[in-house]
């Protein structure tokens, strides 16, 4: 069935007004600055909003893609079809514990950035190795994100989700005990966390086509199927000068080394014992560009948009840098990086 975006637009216009726009560019809303439009695209501010939302979508069927500030995305050039939502839930509370620590509620749609901040100052310690990292925290379970040799595997005591996995199983047509978005909590050990990855990832790998084009996954009615909600993070007191002479330090040390211009961050997982960086450097693709796209003279696992940059010339170097890894090294390197929507690579 064919998604009507002005039929659904009046529907929705009445709940979310300004927030909700039709056929917006999705290059505003991910760091690489490409991507077509949306065909509705919407902000949501609240859990009831996002509970609505999901219900009325399933009801409707209307196709609905939930993402976070965009850092690690890549929208296809087509754009996407049915509503994108972002998760701007951002509310926060500590609650000290017995023994000093400190349990950190979160909403999904927190910023890493200006969260560290102001637990720096109240003298709160565990997630300051992240200045470096653009996302939510919800994005950043997603891929257990981290830097420094920390990642939030270290500090994650467990995560709310909203699961639709049974209603969308019901949509397919297999049977489901319970077919309503059900509200479940994973415990830290649960969570299948290793280097950037969850067991949130697990089904959402990128495959590669006989040419050596990455292809998104297939795309479910609602992706996620398992929405974060909220963490709990555990924090310990630490001496706020501290802190904030440690969160300048890796400030300054992502200026140096990261590209200034728009990307995504690291485009390729590093493998075992090794840096894709380097091995892409060593391929001698350094500093190859596609139309308006390049790989970073600063940093080869980075792809930066020079200026009107297509998501196909992106994809273009991620095939050619891949290519010539392997060729050379014999090394299959892995996508960081999640595509969305409609793609057509010539």
């Amino acid at each position: 069935m064919a998604f009507d975006a002005e039929s659904a637009y009046a529907t929705l216009l009445p709940r979310f007004g300004r927030r909700l726009r039709l056929h917006e560019p999705l290059a505003r809303h991910c760091t690489f600055g490409v991507g077509g439009p949306a065909d509705l695209w919407l902000s949501l501010e609240t859990r009831d909003e996002l509970l609505w939302l999901v219900r009325r979508c399933l009801a409707e069927r209307w196709p609905l893609l939930l993402v976070g500030n965009g850092t690690n995305v890549l929208f296809g050039d087509a754009g996407v079809r049915g509503i994108v939502a972002r998760i701007a839930l951002s509310d926060y509370r500590l609650v000290e514990q017995e023994d000093g620590s400190a349990l950190l509620y979160a909403e999904a749609g927190v910023s890493w950035p200006k969260l560290l901040n102001e637990l720096a100052a109240q003298g709160w310690g565990g997630l300051e190795f992240g200045p470096g990292i653009p996302g939510t925290l919800g994005g950043g379970v997603v891929s257990n994100a981290g830097a420094h040799q920390r990642d939030l595997s270290q500090v994650l005591e467990w995560v709310e989700v909203l699961d639709v996995r049974p209603a969308l199983a019901l949509e397919a047509g297999e049977s489901a005990e319970e077919s309503a978005p059900q509200l479940r909590r994973y415990e830290r050990a649960e969570l299948e966390l290793g280097y950037r990855h969850s067991r949130f990832r697990a089904g959402r790998q990128i495959t590669f086509d006989e040419r050596g084009y990455p292809q998104p996954a297939p795309r479910a009615l609602i992706e996620p199927a398992e929405i974060v909600l909220l963490l709990a993070i555990r924090l310990q007191r630490d001496d706020p000068a501290k802190l904030r002479t440690r969160i300048e330090e890796y400030r300054q040390h992502r200026k140096r080394t990261q590209p200034p211009q728009p990307s995504a961050g690291s485009v390729f997982k590093n493998p075992p014992g090794d840096y894709a960086g380097r091995l892409i450097e060593q391929a001698g693709v350094k500093g190859l560009c596609c139309g308006r796209a390049c790989i970073s003279e600063r940093h080869a696992n980075f792809i930066v948009n020079l200026g009107g940059a297509r998501a196909a010339d992106i994809a273009t170097l991620i095939r050619e840098a891949r290519h010539r890894v392997r060729e050379r090294f014999g090394v299959e390197l892995e996508l960081e990086v999640e595509l969305r929507g409609e793609w057509e690579i010539a």
